[in-house]
């Protein structure tokens, strides 16, 4: 039987048929004003639903015979060369949901992984064991409380409180072992959560201007939801007033923007359902405080209402009853208060009356695009843009993270992200192929490092190892981007040319004028490059612990960072290369800090007081001890133990299984070993096996301790004094000082200066020149490919002058080429005389 709605404040949403000319009117207005709509299911599922019935019609108006929206309703906005259509109307007050990808929030999240994803589905259901256990040992502390208090003492009285307190320790076993699996997972992830992976819709392989999440179990979704309006309210705290009472008192007074997005929920026999929702990218803890008022959790709008939560008049309520569709949600709720508020004697606390100031709120809805590919970078600049400078100011971490994507996106809007990445890059496979889209997103840690992968030299294996590596190096490279070089001085006033970077990282940054870069700009960049790669990593570390890794060298002229690659880095070391084992432990030092068991820390030394590991040394000493350590003179450190120790903790992050130990025991971190077995640290995957002096693993776990003990500050302290700045950033050096260190090798290992012994270098010898020959053999390679390519550029040009039937080039240029030519081949022929020689002296070693 129908019944009639009261009426109210609160407004009940429009039909289907409105809700379809107002998708045609949106559909309209965004080719008139050349950009992409959102898919139509959107709008009439996400935004038709939570409009009020005679807000539409404020919206469409029909000039002619199409439908359109008034000009009064939408506005363009420019984001760079870009621009987004934003809908200006009032939506329920319900209708909202948070974003899980908010700005504030950003250093909560790990990079999405499908690994880190599987951990989450097993964490779900290790929380809800838990509370089985936990509610199985209530179950028993009552029975056999009941049975102490019983007044009986037969025998068989004895016997029943024996078994309860036999069956109570057994519950209590299974609380504690479930404790320790969820504790185990939530360490194994960081104690964060993988970011939710949102992309663009799509329609008949067109790009939308809406986002899609990955579909998810539907228990997944309500667990990484709950996480993120958890870490949405601990940003909120800073807050000097209380917002819900505020938007009681007061009402929402500015608008917010939000975006049409779709949720894939899979339940558990694999059928996916899909919901379109509205998320707040701005005004986020306002949609969060809506919700509270109302009486509702987020998940209700996206997994499902309870009916019992807002039922109708004498309508049976069924507790497991969930209700998908947003339109019966909303009109429940405004049903409900709007009978609560006409009605006499309702409680003042009354969402009925608390909500009355926002039944509807006003907000501006993205409906139309003209990059709707880069949809979700453009929604975080206009967020970053609308908060950064707000009334509640981002904390340290989200507010470095955000000032890195707006660095990346000012590259990308002058178009010079993939010519800097080419430059950081000369030997790349493929650098003119960078999806710029894609190198956004991997670089800000939301998408996968897939999209480097044309960076990687001819070769080099695609893997996470070498992906990772080139986004550390390509993060470096845009955060401290190489200055041409200095012209000699003339003795007059010179202006420095900063090249075509530097001018980018300033204005994104706001840094001073070049020539005013001090130590307090070195330290702003640096915190800013470790909020950067912290990104990347599962575990994240203070960004702190890179204190002091950059100095204002670094700020001004660049980084200068080794081009080899990790393959040749890790030969060029094997064969004796004192410059490839600097660079190869600078690219190590993101995956030090950024551990489960960091080796560098900000404190240096846990400040848990007795149970304090290593020493307490700055972050600077730390990476000097380590690039000391391969010229050092030690018992305990070997070329093999560094090496395996380089290589273990460069695949560290991408660790998916626990490490286990080579003879079977239990693994213990080194700096434990004497604690009591309940203090000792959970082993989770990403933990580091100590190597012995032959490189291989052992049963104990790298910690601070271990890192401390085997590469001691004083070794920091002697290769900084000695070395200078190329060893303290570990920079590269020129080719003559490489040849310097290469040829000084032997006798620098010699501890006091005496002459290494002869027996001693043959030995190193003979370990050195398999990586050499290697070395060389790829060099080889390389020359080969580049005369072959040259060759045939060569041949592509004759044919092309003989077609078009274009005049010869100049003599004198003809004669400048073939010089070179016959200098590169001579070179050659010189080189296989003298690899003649090397052939003939292999015979006799």
């Amino acid at each position: 039987m129908a019944v009639k709605r009261p009426e109210g404040i609160f407004p009940y949403v429009s039909t289907d048929t409105w809700s379809e000319k107002l998708a045609e009117a949106i559909e309209n207005t965004c080719k008139q004003e050349g950009v992409t709509p959102p898919p139509r299911a959107a709008i009439v599922e996400g935004l038709g639903t939570a409009l009020g019935d005679t807000e539409i019609k404020k919206l469409v108006v029909s000039p002619r015979t199409t439908k359109a929206l008034a000009t009064s309703a939408y506005r363009v906005v420019k984001a760079g060369e870009d621009k987004v259509l934003l809908l200006t109307c009032h939506v329920h007050g319900a209708g909202v949901a948070p974003w899980d990808l908010n700005d504030r929030t950003a250093s909560f999240w790990t990079p999405p992984s499908p690994e880190a994803t599987e951990r989450v589905k097993a964490l779900v259901d290790a929380e809800f064991r838990l509370e089985e256990a936990r509610k199985a040992e209530k179950q028993a502390e009552k029975a056999r409380e009941a049975r102490r208090r019983s007044v009986d003492d037969d025998t068989y009285a004895a016997a029943e409180l024996a078994a309860a307190e036999d069956k109570y320790r057994a519950a209590t076993s299974r609380v504690t072992e479930a404790q320790r699996e969820r504790d185990a997972l939530l360490s194994s992830l960081g104690n964060r959560r993988p970011r939710p992976v949102v992309k663009s819709a799509e329609e008949d392989g067109r790009a939308m201007a809406a986002l899609v999440l990955s579909p998810q179990p539907r228990e997944v979704a309500v667990h990484l939801q709950r996480y993120a309006v958890e870490n949405l309210r601990r940003a909120g705290r800073g807050r000097g007033y209380d917002l819900v009472e505020s938007l009681v008192a007061a009402g929402q007074l500015s608008r917010g923007m939000c975006v049409l997005q779709q949720w894939q929920l899979q339940d558990q026999t694999g059928q996916t359902s899909t919901s379109w929702r509205m998320v707040a990218v701005t005004a986020n803890n306002r949609a969060l405080a809506r919700l509270d008022i109302f009486g509702l959790q987020v998940e209700h709008l996206v997994t499902g209402m309870p009916q019992s939560l807002y039922p109708y008049p004498r309508e049976n309520t069924d507790s497991e009853l969930l209700l998908h569709n947003q339109r019966e949600v909303l009109n429940r709720i405004s049903y409900s208060l709007n009978e609560a508020l006409a009605a006499e004697g309702t409680d003042r606390e009354h969402p009925a009356h608390r909500a009355g100031r926002i039944a509807d709120v006003p907000t501006e809805v993205v409906v139309g695009c003209s990059n709707p590919a880069a949809l979700e970078h453009l929604l975080r600049a206009l967020n970053v843009d609308d908060h950064l400078r707000g009334i509640q100011p981002y904390d340290e971490d989200a507010r470095l993270i955000a000032l890195f994507a707006i660095l990346v996106d000012a590259y990308a809007t002058e178009g010079l992200l993939v010519q800097a990445l080419a430059d950081t890059f000369p030997e790349a496979r493929g650098a003119d192929r960078l999806n710029v889209d894609g190198v956004r997103s991997a670089l800000t840690a939301n998408g996968p490092l897939a999209p480097l992968s044309p960076l990687l030299p001819p070769g080099e294996e695609i893997s996470p190892v070498t992906l990772r590596d080139i986004a550390l190096r390509s993060i470096t490279a845009l955060v401290f981007p190489d200055l041409p070089a200095a012209p000699p001085q003339t003795g007059q006033r010179q202006v420095r040319d900063v090249g075509r970077y530097w001018p980018i990282v300033r204005g994104a940054l706001q840094e001073p004028a070049w020539s005013q870069t001090g130590a307090k700009t070195a330290a702003a960049r640096t915190k800013l490059w470790s909020a950067a790669v912290a990104q990347l990593s599962m575990h994240r570390a203070n960004i702190l612990s890179a204190n002091g890794l950059f100095a204002v060298a670094d700020t001004k002229e660049g980084a200068r960072q080794d081009p080899r690659s990790l393959r040749d880095l890790f030969l060029g070391a094997q064969a004796g290369d004192a410059t490839a084992w600097a660079a190869l432990v600078q690219r190590m030092v993101p995956n030090l800090i950024h551990a489960p068991e960091p080796l560098i820390t900000p404190g240096q030394g846990s400040e848990a007081g007795g149970q304090r590991k290593g020493e307490r040394r700055s972050p600077a000493n730390a990476v000097a001890a380590l690039k000391m350590a391969y010229k050092q003179e030690a018992l305990n450190v070997s070329r093999e133990l560094l090496l395996a120790f380089a290589k273990v903790v460069l695949e560290h992050p991408d660790a998916t299984e626990v490490p286990e130990a080579p003879d079977g025991t239990r693994l213990i971190c080194y700096g434990e070993q004497t604690w009591s077995e309940e203090s000792r640290s959970t082993i989770v995957p990403g933990m580091v096996l100590a190597p012995d002096t032959d490189g291989q693993p052992t049963a104990l776990v790298v910690d601070k301790a271990w890192f401390d003990e085997l590469f001691p500050p004083i070794w920091g302290s002697a290769f900084q004094s000695g070395k200078g700045r190329n060893a303290a950033t570990g920079t590269t050096g020129s080719a003559d000082q490489a040849a310097e260190d290469r040829s000084n090798d032997d006798t620098s290992r010699a501890a006091g200066g005496v002459a290494a012994d002869p027996r001693a270098q043959l030995g190193a010898l003979r370990k050195e020149l398999p990586a050499r020959i290697e070395l060389v053999e790829g060099g080889y390679e390389r020359a080969v490919q580049a005369a072959d390519a040259l060759l045939s550029d060569f041949e592509t040009a004759r044919r092309l002058r003989d077609d078009l039937g274009e005049d010869p080039l100049p003599a004198d240029q003809r004669i400048e080429w073939m010089e070179k030519l016959t200098k590169a081949r001579g070179a050659a022929e010189g080189s296989i005389s003298a690899l003649s020689q090397v052939e003939a002296l292999i015979l006799k070693l």
